[in-house]
This record gives structure tokens, C-alpha cells and sequence, in this order.
């Protein structure tokens, strides 16, 4: 599968902005999703995933109620809705097909592949 993203800029803290992942092929509604950021200078995390029909979803910490994770399997398409930003947010955010949903559990830190050229959030005032 090849994934494009968009959506990402620069905005205030407490803004938002919605990415999106747009998948070729028609195997996307059989792959669980996530979205993994990388900020300056830390490794790659996961801040969110999503199975096969949306049915479970995984938040880290860090994003827990700022941070929806949806996916428009009609449409080939995952999103992040992203409200409340934080200078912390900063980062490249990548989805990515996700290998660690198994036996109904999200297991941590993750095993991802297939992944989106990334886009780039930042937030600024």
C-alpha cells in the first residue's frame, strides 16, 4: 500500500489541524492504521491507531482527548483531528500500517510499516 499525507502547517497553540492519509490499493479497510510522530532530536512514537473497522482505537498519553483518531474506508482514508496543540506537538507525523493490534490489544511501542511521507506540524506562537 502507498500512503499519502497532508494536512499538516504551522499553527497557535490551542489550534488545530486535521492530516490526512490517503491510501492506494483496495486493501486498506483490512490494515489497522496509526499515526507515529517524530520530534526534533527524540525517536519516532506512536500517537494514535485505529483497527480494521474503527471499532478500537489507541491514544498515548500525551494526546488523550485533544487528539481523534477516523478512517473512511469508502474513501481509502485515515485522518488525525488535532484540537488543542500544544509547542509539544511539534513534529513530523507519518501514518503508517500497524503490525501491533493483536488478540483485540495495542501493544506498544509498535511495529509499523508501509509508511506515509510525513508531514510537517508545528506549533508556534
Amino acid at each position: 500500500v502507498q500512503l499519502v499525507v497532508s494536512g499538516g502547517g504551522m499553527v497557535q497553540p490551542g489550534g488545530s489541524l486535521r492530516l490526512s492519509c490517503a491510501a492506494s490499493g483496495s486493501t486498506f479497510s483490512s490494515y489497522d492504521m496509526s499515526w507515529v510522530r517524530q520530534a526534533p532530536g527524540k525517536g519516532p512514537a506512536c500517537v494514535s491507531g485505529i483497527n480494521t473497522d474503527g471499532g478500537s482505537t489507541y491514544y498515548a498519553d500525551s494526546v488523550k482527548g485533544r487528539f481523534t483518531i477516523s478512517r473512511d474506508n469508502a474513501k481509502n482514508t485515515l485522518y488525525l483531528q488535532m484540537n488543542s496543540l500544544k509547542p509539544e506537538d511539534t513534529a513530523l507525523y507519518y501514518c503508517a500500517r500497524d503490525y501491533s493490534y493483536i488478540d483485540y490489544a495495542w501493544s506498544r511501542p509498535g511495529v509499523f510499516g508501509s509508511w506515509g511521507q510525513g508531514t510537517q506540524v508545528t506549533v508556534s506562537s
